[in-house]
C-alpha cells in the first residue's frame, strides 16, 4: 500500500512536469512569431482534442458500465448533425441534450 507522502510526491512531480511542458511551448515560444504553416496546424488542435475527450464518454459511458448506449449515440449524432448543418454551437448542444432527454425520460 502506498503512503500519503508517496501520493503527494507523485501529484507534485506531475504538476511540475505539466507546468514545464506547457511553459516550454508558451513561455519559451510565446513571444516569437511562428511560421504560417504552424499557425494553420494549431488552429485544428481544439477540433482534434474535443472529440478525443468526448468519444470515450459516448461509446463507453460509465453510467452504463462501459456498455454502448443507443440514447447517448443518438444524442451524439444529433449534436454532430446539427452542428455541421447550422455551424451553431448552442443549437448543436440543445439538439443533443434534447435528444438525450427525450430518449431517456420521455420514451418508455
Amino acid at each position: 500500500m502506498t503512503s500519503d507522502h508517496e501520493i503527494w510526491a507523485v501529484i507534485v512531480l506531475l504538476g511540475i512536469g505539466t507546468y514545464l511542458i506547457r511553459w516550454s511551448f508558451l513561455g519559451a515560444l510565446g513571444g516569437r512569431a511562428m511560421a504560417g504553416w504552424v499557425l494553420r496546424l494549431l488552429r485544428y488542435t481544439p477540433v482534434a482534442v474535443l472529440p478525443a475527450l468526448v468519444a470515450p464518454l459516448v461509446v463507453w459511458p460509465a453510467a452504463t458500465d462501459g456498455q454502448p448506449d443507443p440514447a447517448r449515440m443518438a444524442a451524439a449524432l444529433a449534436t454532430l448533425g446539427v452542428g455541421v448543418l447550422t455551424r451553431n454551437v448552442m443549437l448543436a448542444i440543445l439538439a443533443g441534450g434534447g435528444t438525450l432527454f427525450g430518449l431517456l425520460y420521455l420514451l418508455p
